[in-house]
């Protein structure tokens, strides 16, 4: 193994989100960057994300929007019952709004903001082409610094002797071959684990791609977690989860069968029974938490030809750039149509309850039961059981009716390592590791134990305001 080459001031581990905005912020302040990408091109999770969280940024101000510092702060603290680490949360809201400013400033394009549920805060600042358009916005000003990027290169330790400093890492090329390179300091960034399969089953309980699904399979194993707690970091949020709702394994975001499977229509388990009010739908983290406690994790979703007819007529809940809110589903017929015909085993329509029950496998009793008892509450106007919300409390009595079989999904890992406000990764004495950082996906004390829809986008916020953050202490660190 080849060492002591490509010394730098800092090196940047994964380059997402996240270590995009660690490394040009850190060119910015002049420092010498290298930055590993074990993948092909740039941007990881973030290449596929809708917007970011920010609030009193330039955007809101400008349309009379009233979204505080504070409100950020108390809203992410409340909902995480105190669990969070204030100093961390507080850090990262308060550099939110400005970090859209910095965004813009690079010509990083946004839409009209938003909120990712009906009625919410309008504090989700969606991007115009996805988290790719910011990636490919700020990569040009990266290189134009001076930034040095390396694809296809895993960074597989760190270089840490005994409780000193870290000074480097060890990284290996597309071909197998190691080497070292030493820097000042690092920072990890690389998006947790969510495809890791030993990791999911070891911190959450659930057996990925059999109850629960990854919705962005992208060669995410936890390499970043890992090297940080041999070098004897501390863990916190490890198996925290950003759930969504029950939806059809494989199905990109944009199919109408996807958006029809996340409507608050009826909802059953394979036992054929009821079990929640659907409109937590609004909140992608409740549902996903209802469906955990469901055996198996599976859901079906019930609905007939009225329902159906209505989708396609007027569109469902349906927020972010995938597929914007009230979007006709008017492919939705044509899909059902053509997965039923390939055979699809989560696709299922029939022209009566006793035949669908048949075909998805439930008790026939106990799913008819649920619906007589669900379509009385339709019709006085009230749902007795769960209080469902009048305004979506629609029967399932006109052929045909349908049913798609759904099983809970997860966005990525919420936490990994500890870290303090300024990034810093703490050890398990709760000190600082001199010169080493963590952001984003890889690092705990943002969340309690479920991630806040509330502050729509949090995740890639805490992302790229950690990478700039981790950014500004890195450089004072290393006296620039």
């Amino acid at each position: 193994m080849e060492t002591g080459i490509n010394v730098k001031d800092v090196i940047v581990v994964g380059f997402g989100g996240g270590g995009v905005a660690a490394a040009l912020a850190l060119a910015e302040g002049g420092a010498k960057v290298i930055a590993f990408e074990k993948m092909l091109v740039p941007g990881g999770l973030t290449n596929f994300i809708e917007g970011t969280y920010a609030v009193e940024s330039e955007i809101l101000l400008k349309r009379n929007i009233k979204a505080t510092r504070d409100e950020g702060f108390r809203e992410l603290m409340d909902y995480s019952h105190w669990r969070a680490n204030p100093n961390l949360v507080r850090a990262i809201v308060d550099k939110s709004g400005d970090t859209i400013s910095w965004l813009e400033t690079y010509g990083v394009p946004f839409e009209e903001p938003s909120a990712d549920f009906f009625g919410g805060p309008r504090v989700w600042h969606l991007f115009r082409g996805f988290g790719s358009a910011m990636i490919h916005a700020l990569l040009p000003h990266a290189l134009a610094k001076g930034v040095e990027i390396h694809y296809e290169t895993a960074v597989k330790k760190l270089l840490r002797k005994g409780d000193g400093p870290v000074t480097g890492v060890v990284v290996e090329d597309k071909e197998g071959k190691q080497r070292e390179v030493q820097a000042n300091a690092v920072i990890i960034a690389t998006g947790g684990y969510g495809n890791n399969k030993e990791w999911v089953k070891k911190y959450t309980g659930r057996n990925l791609d059999e109850d629960i699904v990854c919705a962005v399979p992208y060669n995410k194993i936890g390499e970043g977690i890992k090297m940080a707690w041999e070098a004897g970091a501390s863990e916190e949020g490890t198996g925290v989860l950003l759930l969504g709702p029950g939806t059809i394994p494989g199905l990109p975001p944009v199919s109408h069968l996807n958006a029809a499977s996340a409507q608050p229509t009826l909802w059953i388990n394979r036992n054929g029974v009821r079990f929640c009010d659907e409109t937590i739908i609004l909140n992608m983290i409740h549902a996903g938490n209802a469906l955990l406690r469901q055996p198996g994790g599976i859901v079906f979703t019930i609905f007939d030809g009225d329902m159906k007819r209505h989708w396609e007529e007027f569109g469902g809940l349906n927020f972010g750039n995938y597929l914007p809110a009230r979007t006709r589903l008017a492919k939705l017929d044509e899909e059902i149509t053509a997965s039923i015909q390939q055979g699809s085993p989560y696709v299922f329509a029939a022209d009566t309850l006793d035949e669908l029950a048949d075909k998805i496998g439930v008790d026939k009793a106990a799913f008819k039961k649920t619906v007589e008892e669900y379509n009385g509450f339709c019709a006085k106007g009230h749902d007795d059981r769960y209080d469902k919300d009048q305004m979506y409390l629609r029967p399932v009595r006109t052929p045909k009716f349908y049913a798609f079989k759904c099983m809970p999904q997860f966005l990525g890992t919420m936490g990994g390592i500890k870290i303090n406000e300024r990034t810093e990764v703490l050890d398990n004495s709760q000190k600082v590791i001199p010169g080493l950082y963590a952001v984003g996906n890889d690092a705990g004390g943002m969340y309690g134990d479920s991630y806040c829809v509330i502050t729509s986008g949090i995740a890639s916020a805490f992302a790229i305001n950690g990478g700039r953050i981790a950014a500004e202490n890195a450089l004072k660190y290393i006296g620039r």
